[in-house]
């Protein structure tokens, strides 16, 4: 519905395992639409290809294998550096911040990022006490970001409390 909504011509997505997000992004995207996708494991993104081959939306999926803070940066110091309208991040939580500093620079002044996982299974809610041991240290991660993004001024936020938590910034300049 989002989609739909803004009617975006480029986005980009930085982590895609297998690619449901981004076959769901495919789907509702008008067709001369671009999506820069970004993952280190080819791999995995191998597992779902398939799916996305059989809805015929291979031809709007620029797959990139690397990690997303190099793709990022050769993207904003090259000279014609791309402005994207909408852009979904599901990577490593430790990196939130850094892909929002980068994103900021190539998504445009109205463009939405959308950043999955912001609830990490309620934890965000708990007392570090309460969060098995293999856990904190994302939790600990999500929540630096999460209070760095409501803080922002230059993004207007909202938080999706659906799954594991969606938080939805729009780039306001």
């Amino acid at each position: 519905m989002l989609m739909r909504i803004m009617n975006p011509k480029r986005t980009l997505e930085i982590g895609v395992f297998t690619g449901y997000s981004l076959l769901s992004t495919a789907l509702a995207l008008p067709s001369e639409s671009q999506i820069t996708a970004i993952d280190i494991d080819r791999e995995a993104f191998e597992v779902g290809l398939p799916f996305i081959q059989k809805a015929g939306m291979e031809n709007k999926i620029k797959f990139i294998q690397a990690d997303a803070i190099s793709v990022l940066n050769e993207m904003l110091n090259n000279d014609t550096q791309p402005e994207f309208d909408y852009a979904f991040v599901d990577a490593d939580k430790a990196n939130y911040k850094n892909y929002h500093e980068q994103l900021l620079k190539l998504v445009k002044t109205g463009g939405m990022i959308a950043y999955d996982n912001t609830l990490w299974y309620g934890f965000v809610a708990k007392e570090e006490d309460e969060v098995p041991e293999n856990m904190r240290a994302v939790r600990t991660a999500i929540m630096e970001f999460n209070g760095l993004i409501s803080s922002d001024p230059r993004v207007e936020i909202s938080q999706v409390s659906v799954g594991d938590g969606v938080t939805l910034c729009r780039r306001l300049h």
